[in-house]
């Protein structure tokens, strides 16, 4: 082959082939050129040509190899002025990427799955030098923590802009220039629109891109408008420690899984939150470890599905086992197999701590399968409560929906989990006015209600979101004015039905956490029982059982026995009970 053949044949290699070869096909070529030259003895100017070649196959050598390109390769360095502080981007320097004591301001909207992403981001923080504020005025970043499922929960975050430009625009030249934020699932849907629309954001974050603050934050400081919203098909946070964003706690979430597969055709989370992705088990324990050492009395396991929970990261669990849905119930994803599931970690987390509870939210009905409904039965701390999220009780809205059942899989699901669970709490959601429900539709909603009588509920009218199935594929065909009468039907027949399955409460003594004062009166505490329901009880020194004769007044983290005097019909629900005895938190 001619030397230039193989010189453009080298080339071509280069550029397609992979980067390990580079060294190796860039000497080749030397090689073949300096066979151009057939004299045996060479002239000077070929000497010196030589020269050249081996000066720069020795450069080539000591050169950057495939190892330098790889994120997470150990490469020797320089280090770093803090441990705490990644490897900075070419454009920034490690002094740029530290909040040099900066005051951070969050603002959480929407779910139980932000409130762990504020405590994510907040240790991220804290770990490169910022401080946090709960004062607005004195804050040099106010960053929210946004919600995307309804058009609702957008509208609250613009109006709450606009009061934010007015205390930018506000702003003292002699104060470091403030800069403000949007985290989350609104930044992950709307993108440029929040840039374009209020020039006065300066950051943009998704759900899977909280590492990169210190980056972003960094950028914004140049003036420019910084953004991350990529998501990730295995970021879960793992070896993020979240920092309890209220220190007199006595609970907490603990995120095991993130994303969601289901593809349920009104839902925005598949697209500003991603595919599933689940913690290594062993990381999940870590964490609940440390929070029972704390002194928190109760976890809650978070994920968008948190019951399809799947360690795929131990590979000898990585086995042909088929995944056992509930019965009647299908997916729209193709089955999965192999890995820990949910039941596994339940049992586990479960362990840990025999006086801490453990709930966990928000499931999907399909993945209830008798090993994880046999688990909640037998062991004390998985608190007797699921959340069985219906949509609707017509089987026609719910084919459209994308559910994956029937309404009859449903009350077959129901009907066995309490019997699986005797005297277990329901709760659920339902939303009104989806794409082509007709009132015939509506009324077998209504017969669920009536059917399966919950003890709480989150009821919503339909709001059609960009990207969805139903966005591109339905119409969304009901006026607001159905959807709104539609909706305050079915809350009016759910605080019945509620109201019916609360009071067979009425008399019984009941183990309630006391979380702290009640909002409603400053002479009452509020916490909760098993079942998940609000409790009000009034504050009062009483006998702790514990050391007899001494009296004591209940304080966060105590568990105390009362007895249930009555009920209020209320959606979130408030229990009013009557006090009977203590036992001490301690």
């Amino acid at each position: 082959m001619h030397p230039l053949q193989r010189v453009l044949r080298a080339q071509r290699c280069l550029r397609w082939g992979p980067l390990a070869s580079v060294s190796w096909l860039l000497l080749r070529t030397c090689r073949a050129c300096c066979n151009l030259s057939s004299t045996a003895c060479p002239s000077p100017e070929t000497q010196q040509e030589d020269g050249v070649r081996k000066d720069f196959s020795s450069r080539l050598a000591a050169g950057p190899t495939f190892q330098h390109f790889l994120r997470s390769a150990s490469v020797p360095q320089e280090k770093l002025s803090s441990p705490d502080v990644e490897d900075p981007p070419p454009y920034l320097t490690v002094d740029e990427l530290l909040g040099r004591q900066r005051k951070v301001y969050l603002e959480t909207y929407g779910c139980q799955m932000n409130v762990n992403d504020t405590e994510i981001a907040w240790s991220i923080l804290q770990k490169s030098g910022y401080l946090r504020t709960s004062n607005l005025q004195e804050a040099d970043v106010i960053l929210l923590v946004t919600c995307s499922i309804r058009e609702k929960a957008e509208q609250t975050i613009w109006n709450r802009l606009r009061h934010l430009k007015a205390l930018k625009t506000k702003r003292l030249r002699s104060r470091v220039p403030l800069k403000i934020g949007i985290l989350g699932c609104m930044a992950e849907r709307l993108k440029e629109e929040i840039l374009n629309r209020e020039k006065m954001v300066d950051i943009l974050a998704g759900p899977d891109a909280y590492r990169d603050l210190p980056r972003l934050l960094a950028v914004a400081e140049s003036g420019q408008q910084a953004a991350n919203v990529l998501l990730s098909l295995d970021e879960t946070y793992a070896d993020v420690m979240p920092v309890q964003t209220s220190p007199s706690a006595t609970s907490a979430f603990v995120s095991i899984m993130r994303g969601c597969d289901n593809m349920c055709s009104y839902c925005i989370v598949p697209f500003t939150r991603g595919r599933e992705r689940s913690r290594p088990v062993a990381s999940i324990l870590e964490e609940v470890r440390k929070l029972s050492e704390q002194g928190l009395k109760e976890v809650t396991l978070l994920g968008q599905n948190v019951n399809s929970f799947r360690d795929n990261s131990e590979v000898q669990f990585n086995n042909a086992v088929s995944t056992n849905l509930s019965r009647g119930f299908s997916t729209n994803y193709k089955a999965k197999q192999g890995g820990l599931r949910f039941a596994h970690l339940l049992d586990q987390v479960s362990r840990i701590d025999p006086e801490m509870r453990i709930r966990f939210t928000s499931p999907h009905p399909k993945d209830f399968p008798d090993e994880v409904l046999q688990l909640i039965h037998e062991r004390d701390n998985i608190c007797k409560h699921i959340h069985l999220p219906a949509q609707s009780g017509s089987s026609r809205v719910l084919e459209a929906m994308r559910r994956g059942y029937s309404r009859e899989a449903y009350v077959e699901l129901i009907h066995h989990i309490r019997e699986s669970i005797p005297g277990v709490s329901l709760s659920s959601d339902f939303i009104a006015g989806f794409c082509g429900e007709t009132e015939e539709d509506h009324l077998q909603t209504v017969s669920l209600l009536r059917e399966v009588q919950y003890n709480m509920g989150f009821l919503f009218a339909y709001s059609m979101r960009q990207k969805t199935r139903a966005y591109h594929r339905l119409k969304d065909d009901v006026p607001e004015e159905v959807k709104s009468r539609r909706l305050e039907e079915l809350i009016t027949v759910f605080r019945k039905e509620a109201t019916k399955a609360n009071k067979t409460s009425v008399g019984c003594t009941q183990l309630v956490l006391v979380e702290g004062l009640s909002k409603r009166s400053a002479t009452d505490l509020c916490g909760r029982n098993d079942g998940n329901l609000k409790v009000i009880f009034p504050d009062v020194e009483m006998e702790d059982v514990t050391n007899s004769g001494l009296g004591v007044r209940a304080q966060p983290g105590d568990y105390v026995l009362v007895k249930v005097r009555c009920t209020v019909a209320i959606l979130a629900f408030a229990v009013k009970w009557e006090l009977d005895w203590i036992i001490s938190g301690e």
